[in-house]
C-alpha cells in the first residue's frame, strides 16, 4: 500500500525536477519562471494592462512593472499607450516574444507526450482526474493557511 507521503514525496521530486528543467532551459535567455508566467498569461489574454496582468498573476502592479521592465530589456514585450485609455499603457509580445512562446507550447506538447508515453488512454484520463484533485486540495490547503496567516497579522 502507497502512504500519502510517498505519494508528497514523489509530488515534491517532480516539482524539483520541473524546476531544474526549467531553470536549464532558461539559461542565457533572461528568462525565470516568474517571467515565463507572464509571457504565458501575455500569450493567453494577448495585449494587456499591467494592472490585468497583475491580477492574472495574482501579484501586485509593482511586481509585474518588474517584470515586464526585465522582459522588455531582453526583447521580449513592448508598451504601448493604450488604444482607449490614455492614463494606462497596454504590454504586448515583440516579435521575439511571440516565437518564444510558441516554441515553449510545442515543447510543452512534446513533454507532455514523453511524460504520458507507455499509458493507455484511460490511464491518462484517471491520472488527470487524480491530479487535478490533488491540485485542488493544495489550492484549498493553500489559501486557508494564507488566511489563517492574514488573520493572525
Amino acid at each position: 500500500m502507497v502512504i500519502p507521503a510517498y505519494v508528497f514525496d514523489r509530488l515534491l521530486e517532480i516539482s524539483l525536477l520541473l524546476h531544474a528543467d526549467m531553470a536549464r532551459a532558461f539559461a542565457g535567455t533572461g528568462l525565470t519562471a516568474s517571467r515565463t508566467h507572464l509571457l504565458w498569461e501575455l500569450h493567453r489574454l494577448g495585449p494587456s494592462t499591467q494592472q490585468a496582468l497583475a491580477s492574472a498573476l495574482k501579484v501586485t502592479p509593482r511586481n509585474v512593472t518588474g517584470l515586464v521592465d526585465a522582459l522588455e530589456s531582453h526583447g521580449y514585450v513592448e508598451r504601448h499607450p493604450h488604444p482607449t485609455d490614455r492614463r494606462a499603457v497596454q504590454v504586448t509580445l515583440t516579435d521575439r516574444g511571440s516565437r518564444t512562446m510558441a516554441a515553449m507550447e510545442s515543447d510543452r506538447e512534446q513533454a507532455a507526450a514523453e511524460l504520458v508515453a507507455g499509458l493507455t488512454e484511460q490511464e491518462v484520463d484517471e491520472f488527470g482526474r487524480i491530479l487535478t484533485s490533488v491540485a485542488d486540495r493544495l489550492r484549498r490547503l493553500v489559501e486557508a493557511a494564507a488566511d489563517e496567516t492574514e488573520e493572525k497579522t
